[in-house]
């Protein structure tokens, strides 16, 4: 049975990572991160959920998002595939976000390898504190 937990911890580091990309377009009042326990999922690592519009409109509220991290696997990664996980759920994300749009996902043929390195890199010079 899957089971479902906050994770405060991961919304510090979604807070660190948005502020060092410069993702000002995400409003972090509106998402949250959950880790699951029990997926039987193979590869998966982690997936990011929007509130669907019928949702958002009969409970008159704006898009929101849940990352999922799917801990069988992404505890496992070492802290650099946990960033990049991360910034790969965050990517997928739309700039409409911060306009009050109604939700939506970047697809793969935006969030790709090449995108997340590069947001990886731009983290790892924020500042130089990440550098390894």
């Amino acid at each position: 049975m899957m089971r479902y937990e906050q994770a405060p911890d991961v919304e510090a580091q979604v807070a660190e990572l948005t502020a060092a990309l410069g993702f000002a377009h995400i409003d972090l009042s509106r998402v949250r991160c959950v880790r699951s326990y029990g997926s039987k999922s193979r590869r998966t690592l982690a997936r990011c959920h929007a509130l669907p519009r019928i949702l958002q409109t009969a409970m008159t509220l704006r898009a929101h998002y849940v990352i999922e991290l799917v801990t069988e696997h992404y505890d496992r990664l070492p802290p650099e595939e946990q960033i990049k996980t991360l910034i790969h759920e965050l990517l997928h994300i739309p700039k409409s976000f911060s306009r009050g749009g109604g939700g939506g996902f970047r697809h793969h043929h935006v969030v790709n390898r090449r995108a997340v390195e590069r947001c990886y890199r731009q983290w790892l010079r924020a500042d130089g504190q990440h550098a390894s």
